[in-house]
């Protein structure tokens, strides 16, 4: 029988799936997910992960036997996988999602592509949001995505299943030895949690997006919180753009809060794809500076106890500890404390922003590489088209946890701690702190660990190095390049902008250059951050 394998990546549903569509309209389907053990031992690899997946891909098997059919099975290398199902059971086409991955899907498919034109396959990939494979140029961005998210979703005819003579399920779906860290307070997986969180967000959380989403207090309800769902492809981009236009347009002129939630939240859908973009168009920016100049700024200048104190939460900066901690538990947290925790490893720790980058890819469960890596550039000031972003941890906790209701609640020895120490409690006299029955130092035993650096003095230290580095010529000239190939474009021209302008605690923060941009579209400034 004459049948088409539809491959299941990060893609979780059956809605609006356009390489199921176009594969079920051309005959019998067989709907295959690939545990590939290589992907699974990467440095950006965490159990969360694996474990999102099985729950989501749980849903999807469910939802294929309630059509006739079943999810399929297989373990090991994908061109493996393939080449021995076609030897099998010979099929004509292979059909999946294009793929914007870390290193080793982007191998992989090269892999697989070449075992197809040797094989005699088809192998045909269909855009699965607004990213463009082999985009010519940055000008015509932003009429794809339009394009893209204004087509209708992907009808499903009725599904024909192929029946390979081995049926292997779900309960060969094994988490590989040794891969960790699985937050008890995580989200879960699958398409009905995703659409539930949606609607939530759309119908009434929205209201809180402005103005909420920066807060470590109020961003869990703020944010939408479908960032998970759309990197696993539980949901589809395209669904959720039109879910919020529609509910934009369902909303009285008087909810004018809750059409500014929304509006802001359609924007930050527009830069989730404009950020993976750059990884589509430059894989090698996961893991070498986007701008050449600043290679050797920091990679040379590693330090273990700097990395350590931050993994283990005990920089001794509160907000900074609180917010590892509350990733370590839940997986989860919102941009702009994402943003502190980058500037703070990138600036007073002087960290290099690879090995940062993998713990931290670990430790979100929403971790979409091109967002991820685009994002670590940026904090870190590698991309030279951007200008430094420092985060005070100090002020941050001023500004966003003022009565440290955060830093207490991911850090119970904080709550001995008066008001007027929080936020910097190696200034607690030593009398208070036996007063509060608390130590505050460099041991083990310490319960508040003193900094592990001088904040102001390294912080300068670090933006003096970044911006020598950044003055040389050579540096200079390299940055029109990056600009045309990467920078964010004013809306229905061609000309590039920078989407930042400012250090982030400096007295005008998060403050664009002049000009006009997309009323639609515009960049999210320092002060909002980027989030869903």
């Amino acid at each position: 029988m004459t049948y088409r394998v539809v491959w299941f990546k990060r893609d979780l549903r059956l809605h609006d799936h356009a390489a199921l569509a176009h594969a079920s309209a051309r005959g019998p389907v067989l709907c295959l997910y690939i545990v590939e053990p290589g992907l699974w031992t990467q440095p950006d690899a965490a159990l969360q992960h694996f474990e999102f997946v099985r729950e989501s891909l749980t849903e999807l098997h469910q939802e294929l036997q309630a059509m006739g059919g079943r999810l399929q099975v297989r373990v090991g290398p994908a061109v493996q996988v393939l080449a021995a199902l076609h030897a099998q059971s010979p099929f004509t086409e292979l059909v999946a999602h294009e793929e914007t991955g870390n290193a080793f899907t982007y191998e992989r498919d090269l892999q697989v592509g070449a075992w197809c034109r040797s094989a005699g396959v088809g192998w045909t990939e269909l855009a699965q949001f607004g990213v463009v494979r082999r985009l010519k140029s940055r000008n015509t961005w932003q009429a794809h995505w339009e394009a893209h998210m204004a087509a209708p979703q992907a009808a499903l005819p009725a599904l024909q299943f192929f029946r390979p003579p081995e049926n292997h399920g779900l309960e060969i779906m094994r988490a590989p030895p040794g891969l960790q860290h699985n937050p008890t307070e995580r989200q879960r997986g699958g398409r009905r949690l995703g659409l539930e969180t949606l609607h939530s967000f759309l119908d009434a959380r929205a209201m809180g997006y402005r103005g909420g989403i920066s807060s470590p207090l109020s961003s869990p309800t703020a944010c939408s919180r479908i960032s998970a769902y759309l990197a696993y492809g539980c949901i589809s981009m395209r669904e959720v753009v039109q879910s919020t236009r529609a509910a934009l347009d369902a909303l009285p002129p008087q909810a004018s809060r809750h059409r500014a939630g929304l509006i802001g939240f359609i924007s930050r859908l527009y830069w989730h794809c404009h950020f993976i973009q750059k990884l589509e168009s430059e894989p090698e920016i996961e893991w070498r500076n986007m701008h050449r100049g600043y290679d050797g700024l920091r990679e040379d200048g590693w330090n273990d106890a700097h990395f350590a104190a931050l993994t283990s939460a005990r920089t001794g900066w509160p907000m900074v500890d609180a917010c590892v901690v509350m990733l370590h538990q839940t997986g989860w947290l919102n941009f702009r404390m994402r943003a502190m925790l980058v500037s703070v490893a990138a600036y007073p720790l002087w960290l290099d922003w690879r090995p940062v980058g993998h713990w931290l890819a670990t430790q979100f469960l929403d971790y979409e590489p091109g967002i991820h890596w685009s994002q670590l550039q940026m904090q870190s000031g590698t991309t030279g088209i951007n200008t430094t972003r420092v985060y005070n941890p100090i002020k941050q906790a001023q500004d966003h946890d003022p009565k440290g209701i955060f830093v207490r609640r991911w850090l119970p020895h904080m709550r001995r701690v008066p008001d007027t120490w929080l936020f910097e409690p190696w200034l607690m006299p030593p009398e208070v702190q036996r007063h509060c029955g608390l130590s505050v130092g460099n041991g083990p035993d310490a319960d508040i660990p003193l900094p592990v650096v001088d904040l102001a003095e390294a912080t300068r230290t670090a933006k003096a190095a970044l911006h020598a580095r950044r003055a040389e010529p050579g540096v200079k000239a390299g940055k029109k390049a990056i600009v045309d190939k990467h920078a964010s474009r004013k809306h229905g021209t061609g000309q590039q902008r920078d989407v930042f302008t400012r250090d982030s605690d400096s007295p005008k923060t998060g403050r664009r250059k002049s000009g006009k941009s997309s009323p639609s579209h515009t960049p999210p400034s320092a002060q909002l951050g980027f989030d869903f």
